[in-house]
């Protein structure tokens, strides 16, 4: 029996009320960042083990009693990176004494050419404030799954690469827990002053 396209809607019609079911349900489970809703409790963040600027063992516990405000960058980054710390540096600058709260933190996606030189050189560059973490390479791969972020090794044409990754700061309380994540789009005098509420 061949069936008209009249006689198909009903079949049409259940087949996305249950596909719009179960996306609503897959979609209840993911938690969304600061900038959305968030259904149930933020998984963003956890324990890291890294190497500071310095050389020296840095981890998650180092931060307790100070807001983390963490970006995921890499050195070698032409725009992006440098863009997005100089804001941070600004909203460091807007906090005034209550900067002294904050530990503004830049971990390396690209850590086969960050080693701790190479990151103290760097954060210099954006104030005494900053402290750069790198690591192995595994030691990396478990912070940014903590933090849910994505970098992939991007080849570039005559030898080299660049890293693609994601471009979110976070903002995490004294405890470590998931506060708020900002984007370059935020700018400085906004995240600043809901920064300031929270402090």
């Amino acid at each position: 029996m061949i069936r008209t396209p009249e006689s198909l809607i009903p079949y049409i019609v259940a087949m996305v009320a249950v596909l719009a079911g179960l996306l609503w349900h897959i979609g209840d489970s993911i938690p969304r960042l600061g900038h959305t809703s968030v259904f149930g409790a933020a998984t963003i963040g956890g324990p890291f083990s890294l190497i500071d600027q310095n050389g020296k063992p840095a981890s998650d516990r180092g931060f307790r009693g100070r807001w983390m405000f963490v970006y995921f960058g890499y050195t070698n980054c032409p725009d992006v990176c440098p863009i997005t710390l100089s804001e941070m540096a600004d909203v460091m600058d807007r906090l005034g004494p209550k900067a002294a709260r904050m530990a503004p933190i830049f971990i390396t996606v690209d850590p086969a050419r960050d080693r701790p030189k190479t990151m103290k050189d760097y954060v210099a560059s954006f104030g005494p404030r900053f402290t750069g973490l790198t690591g192995d390479a595994r030691a990396i791969e478990n912070a940014e799954h903590e933090y849910r972020v994505a970098a992939i090794k991007h080849p570039l044409p005559g030898g080299g690469y660049a890293m693609d990754h994601s471009g979110t700061m976070y903002l995490m309380d004294p405890n470590g827990k998931f506060a708020m994540d900002y984007d370059e789009g935020d700018g400085p005098k906004k995240i600043a002053a809901d920064i300031k509420k929270r402090l």
